[in-house]
């Protein structure tokens, strides 16, 4: 076990009180780094500020908005919030959504969103640039564990999207959404691939016209 006078390695799962954790997260050294808790283990990774996987978690909240927007759906977009089920898990995704009738169930003040008072979100995404083996592995599985409907992995260095659909403990690969009915992932794929060479207005604008067909 490690506590939080240890020497933390990030990128990696390590055995970990959840006392410790708490203590760990809580050091200012560490604010700007994404934490993760599952199975007695915890993660810290540096929040990314590298500018392909800036501009593919843009792109992908832009893609979100303006579907919500054509679709008259109520959506919230939460980037890099923290939720918490004390004692158990929590999780740091960078994009996660509350769609539908659950667009407005977290109240605004609230940090750490409590997963014993409140529903998970409906969608969560990791952006993937070095951390794409972990987030189809042990954070799949972490997401598994939730009450999650649906989970995006975007691979950075690929232009991909890895989507899952969640339920009883498992998962199974998508190629349209559930969450966002009629929602083709290769769309979206596409869309990563033009803004490699295009701008991310104008990569909007075709999206735009792409969800009103």
């Amino acid at each position: 076990m490690i506590n939080a006078q240890t020497k933390i390695i990030l990128d990696q799962w390590i055995p970990t009180k959840w006392e410790d954790f708490l203590n760990i997260i809580g050091d200012p050294v560490n604010e700007k780094r994404k934490a993760y808790y599952y199975h007695h283990h915890m993660r810290l990774e540096m929040l990314p500020v590298g500018f392909d996987h800036s501009k593919d978690h843009s792109l992908i909240s832009l893609a979100i908005n303006l579907l919500g927007i054509v679709d008259s759906l109520p959506i919230n977009l939460l980037d890099n919030c923290s939720f918490r089920k004390a004692d158990i898990k929590e999780f740091q995704p960078n994009i996660a959504a509350y769609t539908g009738e659950k667009a407005n169930i977290i109240p605004s003040g609230t940090n750490i969103v409590n997963l014993n008072q409140y529903s998970p979100p409906d969608l969560v995404v990791e952006i993937a640039k070095t951390s794409f083996l972990d987030d189809i592995g042990t954070k799949r599985s972490l997401y598994e564990s939730l009450d999650i409907k649906e989970y995006w992995v975007v691979d950075v260095n690929n232009c991909q999207i890895i989507a899952y659909s969640l339920e009883s403990q498992g998962s199974y690969k998508i190629e349209s959404s559930h969450v966002f009915s009629g929602l083709k992932l290769a769309i979206l794929e596409e869309a990563l691939h033009k803004s490699r060479q295009e701008a991310q207005s104008t990569v909007g604008q075709w999206l735009m016209t792409e969800f009103q067909k």
